[in-house]
């Protein structure tokens, strides 16, 4: 047990910006160091899922496998993701309204088919089979109850997670294609996935950065990638007296559902180790160890001290969604789909919060993934105390 489990957010097409990191850290920094990071469990969410289930197929030679990862992302087209035909555009009515027959703004049978075709399942299975990874978690929203559903798919000596979230359901899964999907279906946009009967939606309305999955899996190390930016900037991004329209408000909310809970996280964990250490100072060095009987006595997991870093943007992505949007909108591929994506680019404000959700274009991921890659590499030194030398 124990090991660094790897935490990757959600965000739609921001994940691009995952991508760098990991191109970055299990690259570049991996071969600075001669080794790879001793990866043990990997945890996602929505586009972190994608991203994860990736990572979790290629564990067993990361190394050489995160640079097809970023190629993946630089080559994508629209259409290669957001599948969107005048058939579709005549089902909208039962995206407002719903019916027997499940609908998004976007078909997700061209994502289906990317992730059917680049992700290993069969590696991914045996990862986890000879102990290469302990544990691959996905998380999505149970669509009916709203409670986060925990997919976990684990080696043989990994025991199943208990005492997360008091809301969350952990299922014991083989983790395939339909997981994935689900923790990526962003509500309306993409379609609701059913898994064992129940239809399940984007994992990151409830648990968008899943740290509880990773440590209750055991990891004693988290390396987190995140897609917003630590702090907004002050001020006001729309022009003096101009009032924002619906795609800039949607994209105001998708943040605050999606993205605006890394902070709180990351202070919660740090409260727990401070009050484990605290403890240790006052009770002497058996304090963790007799609270981790007790914890196991309840049924939920050891108690153990924590250490997290977190990655995420040094540039708002909302606002380089902007520029790519005023950039290369033209050159922009995918009928329908192209169309749809440009009226959400209203000239509002100088960021595109939510066409950077859906903003599948190789020139907006190349972007995202050189901020990546720059992101990690400022860090590198801390990443390598971090990741190899504890």
């Amino acid at each position: 047990m124990g090991g660094i489990g790897l935490v990757l957010s959600g965000g739609g097409a921001r994940g691009a910006y995952e991508a760098g990191v990991l191109g970055y850290v299990f690259g570049d920094l991996a071969k600075r160091e001669g080794r790879t990071p001793p990866l043990s469990i990997v945890s996602g969410t929505s586009v972190g899922a994608v991203n994860g289930a990736f990572v979790a197929s290629r564990a067993h030679d990361l190394s050489r496998s995160v640079a097809r990862l970023e190629a993946l992302w630089c080559d994508l087209e629209l259409s290669d993701v957001l599948d969107f035909t005048v058939r579709h555009a005549l089902t909208l009515p039962r995206v407002l309204l719903g019916g027997d027959d499940g609908s998004g703004l976007f078909s997700s049978a061209a994502l289906r088919a990317l992730a059917a075709r680049e992700i290993d399942w069969d590696r991914l299975d045996q990862n986890l089979e000879r102990g290469v990874l302990q544990a691959v978690t996905i998380t999505a929203t149970h669509v009916t109850t709203g409670r986060p559903v925990v997919f976990v798919h684990r080696a043989p000596d990994t025991p199943l997670p208990t005492g997360l979230h008091s809301r969350a359901v952990v299922r014991e899964s083989r983790i395939r294609v339909d997981h994935v999907l689900a923790s990526a279906a962003i509500p309306l946009v993409f379609p609701s996935v059913d898994i064992d009967g129940f239809l399940h939606c984007d994992g990151g309305l409830r648990l968008n950065t899943p740290m509880s999955p990773a440590i209750h899996c055991g990891a004693d190390r988290l390396l987190v990638v995140g897609v917003s930016t630590p702090q907004h900037a002050g001020g006001s991004s729309l022009a003096p007296g101009l009032h924002p329209g619906a795609p800039f408000l949607l994209g105001k909310v998708l943040n605050a559902f999606l993205l605006d809970h890394l902070n709180a996280d990351l202070a919660e964990l740090e409260r727990l180790n401070q009050m484990l250490r605290h403890g240790t100072e006052a009770a002497g060095p058996g304090f963790i160890g007799k609270m981790s009987e007790l914890s196991v006595r309840d049924g939920e997991s050891p108690r153990r001290i924590v250490d997290a870093l977190a990655i995420r943007p040094s540039v708002d992505i909302g606002k380089i969604a902007g520029v790519e949007l005023r950039k290369t909108g033209g050159r922009l591929r995918g009928g329908l789909g192209k169309a749809l994506l440009r009226i959400l680019d209203v000239g509002e404000g100088a960021d595109a919060d939510l066409a950077s959700y859906l903003l599948f274009d190789g020139n907006f991921a190349h972007a995202l993934v050189e901020l990546g890659r720059k992101d990690a590499h400022d860090r590198r030194d801390e990443l390598c105390e971090f990741l190899f030398h504890r």
